[in-house]
């Protein structure tokens, strides 16, 4: 185990239908045909872990022109990060203490849209880009389709970076710090489980776990936002089979909730 500190980035709100967060969370009924649908607000952060290796940063959150052209406006519509022209990566980086320039390598669990929209900052670069390679190649897929996954969005990831692909199931390139693939949010989602002195271990599960409810009832994403109900259930197992074996701590990926509890991270 490694000491090392997990600091959390803030980057902003989003409001989402409820039933993209949690499949089939409000359903008409004879009594109830016409239910009041709900939009839940939640949190886009990333994350700066200060390990004894390197300076890491896990996801890049929104684009900060995302309202304003970057991504196409019905798009924006529906996944509405209300907020994103306030969020700067760099700005939001210094208020953890750190500088964007501090970051020796990220490490993206995904390329969707509210998590890749910061690495225009390493565009031109040598900063290593860890990302899967089945996530890399579903991604410029997706975005240069018209039957892809709509989360995608080109511009921000077709830039100059240091892209270094994951191939394996689980890859330890810093002590302690597993890249773990998990799909079913996407294909080539991967996780991170990071075992400390300081914490314990941290089991980062990102976006295959956007609520409480996804965890604790076996609640999946809603449809638009699964690539595979097999695999989802599938990486759960897995993610719950770490967290008996380590008696881990599990950071969602966008709990309103666990995310205010978390303040600063684990520092």
């Amino acid at each position: 185990m490694v000491r090392a500190d997990v600091h959390i980035v803030d980057r902003g709100r989003m409001t989402l239908d409820y039933n993209h967060l949690v499949d089939g969370a409000i359903m008409n009924s004879s009594s109830d045909p016409n239910p009041d649908l709900v939009r839940k607000e939640i949190p886009v952060f990333a994350m700066v872990i200060d390990h004894p290796e390197a300076t890491i940063l896990m996801d890049t959150g929104s684009h900060p022109d995302a309202g304003n052209g970057h991504w196409r406006d019905w798009l924006y519509d529906g996944s509405h990060h209300y907020d994103a022209h306030e969020h700067r990566l760099d700005e939001d980086i210094a208020e953890t203490g750190f500088d964007i320039d501090d970051i020796d390598a990220v490490f993206m669990t995904h390329l969707h849209l509210d998590h890749a929209g910061g690495l225009y900052h390493f565009d031109g670069t040598d900063v290593p880009i860890y990302v899967h390679e089945q996530e890399l190649k579903y991604a410029w897929y997706s975005a240069c389709r018209d039957d892809g996954d709509v989360g995608y969005v080109r511009g921000d990831f077709d830039l100059d970076l240091n892209w270094t692909p994951l191939h394996r199931e689980v890859e330890t390139h810093f002590e302690d710090f597993e890249f773990r693939h998990l799909p079913g949010h996407t294909p080539g989602f991967t996780g991170g489980v990071l075992h400390t002195e300081n914490h314990g271990t941290i089991i980062i599960a990102g976006d295959l776990i956007y609520l409480d409810e996804n965890y604790q009832h076996d609640e999946p994403l809603g449809a638009h936002f699964l690539d595979s109900r097999y695999d989802w259930l599938e990486s759960l197992r897995t993610v719950k089979e770490l967290e008996r074996r380590h008696d881990a701590e599990i950071i969602y990926g966008h709990d309103l909730e666990q995310f205010e509890a978390l303040g600063d991270g684990y520092v």
